[in-house]
């Protein structure tokens, strides 16, 4: 009774915590607790039925493989539980979701008892997470003239699995709560430092927002107990920042509904909204749950008689209120009328929050069955030799007779899966694509797992190219959270065919290189899709999408996505950069000079940035493509010239014969898949049969920009501007400012050079500056500490070989040590300089934090409120982004530089230069 007893001491132990009993997942446990079941006597038995019955994890967890033959057992009556008849026992196994409950139900159905066979199919008709050996079986037997399984699949060919299912309501009563003012970062909903526990599901939903709000949810939920609660982001967009599940899962847990009885904490269908719409990224999670996502355009920007923007004393639009949302509002969603009404007053239209695609995951309680629902139809029809019945909303299809593509709508043509014959896709079209690489990180790859175990998945889908699991964002501290974790996480997707940082038998050394970085390097195809667990899975290569951990569990299982093909805005670039001026000065100032164009609009937002950059090779490109999901992007695709392209593929297949040496492939040899793969794509370029993905020249796009090089004087900043009057307009990367702003006299406390917007040629400039200070100077000497971690292990092999690590070695205060990795984050920072181990460090937040209440200079990717540094009593912590060269001087200065200074300190350094390229990049 050892695991019993030692699950008695967590529940005390979560007890103190104010959390209920952990939901069971290992077989041992429950296994113990069946054998209390069975005993009359038991003392502990009234408790084993509950945890059995309301406490057991479903899917491919051991515990649902046991769970699943006992109830079998109740079943075909070898196993007498008077709490548990035959019909509840079918009913337990009904919201079991698949793995071995279909195993279960296909074995009653398919066996000698007809009445106990009737029952599984009537319950197998409502299932739809079944894999090839599921429906082999059926096959087999259908084939054999099995009249139940011939039923079965009659069933699945109308898709009554779904045409079944309750319809959603014509009218839902919200009631609003303003969740906080401007852009609401999903490290609001779930922090990047409570990573730990994502998987966790209660004990993470502790860490939404704050207590106070949860404890307001909660009352608004007594005061209106009809309706559901509607978390907003009021005069901003609500899921900014990251593609986290844990965060939607956060928002369902206290605003949305249990999506079974019998499965804790698992809450689906919640409804969000903001005064400027949801994150594309979190509105695909927000559907996974079945939940709404709602565009408020409750405030809108103030016009004269003229219809010109009225504009304040900052030359920022002056917005007025539509209608209020203020919290404690009821309002009604009428979803035949695809309204929003106040009492009998209708507010918005909802038409894109309940498209015929929408409307199904509502339905079904998430894109998941629908898209396994449409799997098992096209089965069922196919073996019937019948045409499949149209049940399910068509693909949306949008073609414009005599209209070019662009490059993501001729990708999306390229990969599209069950569309219309010859039909040539155009943006606006919503339909299926294949998925060529997938990429999972270590802090959400947890619950990825988990979602592969509810959907029932074991192996990896055999149309991917390949797929990684990253130990990036916990590489910084080596801690008890991360030991517990992580060989775990590391076990499971290296088992279910993934390539994976480490190495569960410690067989290779670990790598805890950035995920984006190892994607960027395995995507050796431009015409690849790739998902990837993170917002800034933004490739050099391909078109890549971030997501949640379902959507990538989902391309996992099946190599597939759903998702609408957006439109795009092409940026081209004209003038000179100037020799001083580093390429992120270009990023930003893409940036401010779109805002600048379209008067505050940020035509980025929602789109695909359709960037023609073709003169920069894949990891200098990347420092762009990473930065479009600050712009808000949906995604970005680098337009190349094709020998730029061919030297980036080299580059590519150098990297990946690294992982291969370091023993990464695995029994399917994919990463020597790659190689290849890479070759062939390099052939097709060089011969002209295929050359570099470039769009036609009579594409439509939705905005045109054209960034001027000649205007960049000055090295650029993004800026948090903390203290804003006008709370929206803080921690937004719209912000961004030149250098001369500060004065040379801003303070600045900490100073950090690493994660996914450096690459090697950032950290050779890091060890040329010192070298140039010390020419100067006679000796570095910091007046702020500069943290620096490299993005993989190859840069740092490579500037051992070139000898810039000795240089860094020799002004470093602090070298990271595989063989004795920190076991606890740093608290403190001396004024000297620290070499990290490759990975996200400060720029995750979860682990390492700059003190409370500093001003970082960074070249991260984050500035959002207490994610890089945390306010302090008095002070707010805030985190400025700028280019290498910046944050070096800023830490060796303790402030801002003058441009007098930055120029002095960058002369004769070889910055991350870029001319556009040669001609315009089009069919």
């Amino acid at each position: 009774m050892n695991t019993y007893k030692e699950y008695l001491q967590e529940i005390e132990e979560r007890k103190a915590q104010g959390l209920h009993p952990k939901p069971i997942d290992g077989a041992e446990l429950l296994s113990e607790i069946i054998t209390q079941i069975r005993d009359l006597s038991n003392p502990y038995r009234e408790d084993s039925l509950k945890f059995f019955i309301y406490n057991t994890l479903p899917g491919t967890t051991s515990a649902a493989g046991v769970k699943a033959e006992f109830l079998k057992e109740i079943i075909l009556g070898d196993a007498l539980v008077e709490e548990i008849t035959p019909a509840f026992a079918f009913d337990l196994l009904s919201h079991m979701k698949g793995g071995p409950s279909i195993k279960v139900l296909l074995d009653l159905a398919l066996g000698e008892n007809i009445s106990i066979a009737k029952e599984a199919a009537s319950i197998l008709k409502t299932q739809v997470y079944l894999y090839d050996a599921d429906t082999d079986r059926l096959k087999e037997a259908f084939k054999n003239g099995n009249q139940i399984a011939k039923e079965i699949i009659e069933s699945y060919a109308q898709a009554e699995f779904f045409t079944k299912l309750r319809e959603i309501p014509e009218e839902i009563k919200v009631v609003t709560f303003i969740a906080g003012e401007g852009d609401i970062s999903t490290d609001l909903l779930s922090p990047g430092n409570q990573a730990h526990s994502r998987s966790d599901r209660e004990l993470h939903g502790k860490c939404m927002i704050s207590l106070q709000a949860q404890a307001e949810i909660r009352a608004l939920q007594q005061l209106h107990p009809d309706k559901q609660v509607m978390l907003i982001a009021e005069k901003g967009t609500m899921g900014v920042g990251s593609s986290r599940m844990s965060g939607v899962n956060n928002v369902a847990l206290w605003a949305g509904k249990p999506a079974s009885p019998y499965i804790p904490f698992v809450n689906i269908a919640p409804i969000v909204g903001g005064t400027n719409g949801i994150s594309p990224i979190f509105l695909t999670t927000v559907d996974v749950t079945g939940g709404i996502g709602i565009d408020l355009k409750n405030w809108v920007k103030k016009q004269d008689a003229n219809g010109n923007v009225i504009r304040d004393e900052n030359g920022e639009p002056v917005l007025e209120q539509v209608y209020s949302v203020a919290t404690g509002t009821v309002l009604t969603i009428n979803t035949k009328k695809k309204k929003l009404y106040n009492g009998e007053q209708e507010l918005i239209d909802l038409s894109k929050s309940f498209t015929p695609q929408k409307m199904e995951f509502i339905k079904a309680g998430g894109s998941y069955a629908v898209v396994f629902g449409k799997k098992l139809q096209t089965f069922a029809a196919k073996l019937l030799e019948i045409e499949t019945p149209l049940v399910f909303a068509p693909s949306k299809e949008i073609s414009h007779e005599g209209q070019g593509l662009t490059a993501v709508e001729k990708i999306f043509n390229k990969n599209a899966v069950g569309i219309t014959s010859g039909k040539v896709l155009h943006a606006g079209s919503d339909v299926r694509v294949q998925v060529n690489i997938v990429g999972s990180q270590d802090t959400t790859g947890l619950m990825t797992a988990q979602e592969l175990e509810s959907m029932a998945a074991t192996t990896i889908s055999p149309i991917v190219d390949g797929a990684y699991q990253s130990g990036c964002h916990t590489a910084s501290v080596w801690d008890k959270k991360a030991q517990a974790n992580i060989p775990k996480l590391m076990k499971f997707m290296n088992e279910f065919g993934l390539i994976t940082a480490r190495d569960p038998k410690g067989a290779y050394h670990s790598m805890t290189d950035v995920i984006h970085k190892v994607l960027n390097d395995i995507v050796v195809d431009e015409w690849a899709i790739i998902i990837g667990g993170d917002s800034h899975t933004r490739m050099s290569k391909g078109v890549a999408f971030g997501a949640d951990s379902g959507t990538v569990a989902l391309a996992l299982a099946t190599g597939e996505a759903s998702m609408p093909l957006p439109e795009s805005v092409k940026v081209t670039f004209e003038g000179e950069m100037k020799d001083y001026m580093d390429f992120r000065d270009v990023v930003h100032a893409t940036q401010a000079q779109m805002l600048q164009k379209f008067g505050g609009e940020n035509v980025f937002q929602g789109r695909v940035i359709e960037v023609h950059i073709g003169t920069l090779t894949a990891d200098q490109a990347f420092t762009f493509t990473d930065w479009t999901a600050e712009m808000k992007a949906k995604a970005s695709i680098c337009i190349s010239e094709d020998d730029t392209l061919i030297e980036s593929l080299e580059i590519a297949k150098g990297r990946i014969q690294i992982m291969i040496d370091k023993g990464m492939d695995n029994e399917k040899q994919v990463l020597q898949g790659l190689i290849n793969k890479a070759d062939k794509r390099i052939a097709e370029i060089k011969s002209g049969e295929k050359p570099a993905l470039i769009p036609d020249a009579n594409a439509k796009y939705y905005a045109e920009v054209v960034v001027n090089l000649d205007l960049i004087g000055e090295p650029m900043i993004a800026d948090p501007d903390v203290n804003n009057a006008d709370v929206s307009k803080r921690y937004t990367h719209d912000t961004i400012r030149p250098l001369s702003f500060y004065g040379g006299d801003k303070k600045v406390d900490l100073g950090f050079i690493g994660s996914c917007m450096v690459h090697k040629g950032d950290m050779k400039i890091l060890a040329q500056m010192l070298k140039n200070i010390e020419q100067q100077k006679g000796k570095v000497e910091f007046q702020a500490p500069l943290v620096v971690a490299p993005p993989t292990y190859n840069i740092v092999d490579e500037l051992k070989a070139e000898g810039d690590w000795d240089v860094l070695q020799k002004y470093a205060g602090f070298e990271f040590d595989d063989n004795a990795p920190k076991a606890a984050a740093r608290t403190q920072y001396e004024k000297m300089l620290y070499l990290e181990r490759p990975g996200c460090n400060l720029c995750m937040g979860n682990q390492e934090k700059a003190a409370k209440g500093d001003t970082v200079m960074a070249t991260s990717t984050r500035l959002f409120q207490g994610r890089v540094v945390e306010d302090a009593e008095g002070k707010k912590g805030e985190s400025l982004l700028s280019s290498t060269p910046v944050v070096v001087l800023s830490t060796i200065l303790g402030r801002t530089p003058t441009i007098e200074e930055y120029k002095a300190a960058v002369e004769g350094i070889n910055l991350t230069k870029f001319a556009p390229p040669h001609k315009m990049l089009m069919n």
